[in-house]
């Protein structure tokens, strides 16, 4: 008891500057840990993101014999050996595979964007019975696996004698998800009504009111939908493999499919395919980049 009296007493006279130094010194000893360990992470996480694209892009420049010979992390002799890359394009028929998908792509999107935003439109501004039904429902539908429903979406896409016809991708990318369309509500919530009444007070219909001033002033988010349905569409590989089965009409996913046949023993081939794919979404998603998260952002802050 003595002993713990006596301790307890040389704390007291301990200056109270010192604890603060030593209570200082602890934080920040804390701190550097925690941002060492937060930065390891990172570039962990980065390190396992980033070795099979390095792998691939390795692979792509070289040569079938050096392909088998080397390890996959081992850099090429030759960064200038771009014969894979030209066999990938040309006999691969990578170019009709570009055409057929930008078709879609930009079909897909100005229908995606027409729909949602007048969708967002109706929902925002006018009022009417089973408002909130709606809106459950479509919060609903996101829910349903989209596999549980492809039987009877091929059922009705056959009965309309669509297959092997670029219209099935392009009504069945054009359904609006419900991110499109609450990108496009948050950001109209943002629009004055004032606007609205000051147009129908000028004798504009809703229509006008709608392209004049809605469509323009939603420039922000309709660039955003299109970054992100876009690099979706350019991507996807179910439903042109499925729909579109025919030859002329493969996109850019199934085209690099297609290499597993005639290509299945050139490794580097197919490597080299694979950065012609990705390198697109690739430029374009670096560029754009910040338009992606300022459109997510100020449209869940408005």
């Amino acid at each position: 008891m003595s002993g713990a009296m006596q301790e307890e007493q040389e704390m007291s006279s301990e200056p109270i500057s010192r604890r603060r130094q030593r209570s200082q010194a602890a934080i920040r000893v804390t701190w550097l840990f925690a941002g060492l360990g937060k930065y390891a992470s990172l570039v962990a996480f980065c390190v396992i993101l980033m070795l099979p694209l390095v792998v691939i892009l390795f692979a792509s420049f070289k040569s079938a014999k050096e392909y088998l010979t080397t390890s996959p992390i081992t850099p090429p002799q030759d960064w200038l050996n771009f014969s894979n890359f030209g066999t990938a394009f040309f006999d691969g028929d990578m170019l009709q595979g570009f055409g057929n998908t930008t078709i879609i792509l930009v079909a897909s999107i100005v229908a995606t964007i027409l729909i949602g935003t007048m969708t967002a439109y109706a929902l925002d501004r006018f009022t009417f019975r089973f408002k909130r039904v709606i809106f459950a429902l479509f919060l609903i539908a996101t829910l349903v696996p989209g596999v549980t429903t492809q039987v009877a979406t091929y059922q009705v896409v056959n009965g309309l004698h669509l297959i092997n016809t670029y219209w099935a991708a392009i009504i069945l990318f054009s359904g609006t998800d419900i991110v499109s369309v609450y990108i496009f509500i948050q950001f109209m919530q943002s629009i004055p009504k004032s606007l609205d009444e000051a147009a129908m007070l000028e004798g504009a219909s809703r229509f006008m009111i709608y392209r004049r001033i809605i469509l323009p002033l939603l420039q922000p988010a309709i660039a955003t939908v299109i970054i992100i349905k876009g690099i979706a569409i350019y991507n996807e590989f179910y439903i042109p493999f499925l729909y579109l089965p025919s030859p002329d009409l493969q996109v850019i996913s199934t085209s690099l499919f297609h290499f597993t046949g005639p290509f299945a023993a050139s490794q580097q081939i197919i490597a080299a395919g694979i950065i012609i794919v990705i390198a697109p979404t690739l430029v374009i998603f670096l560029l754009l980049q910040r338009f992606i998260y300022n459109g997510i952002t100020q449209g869940a802050t408005k």
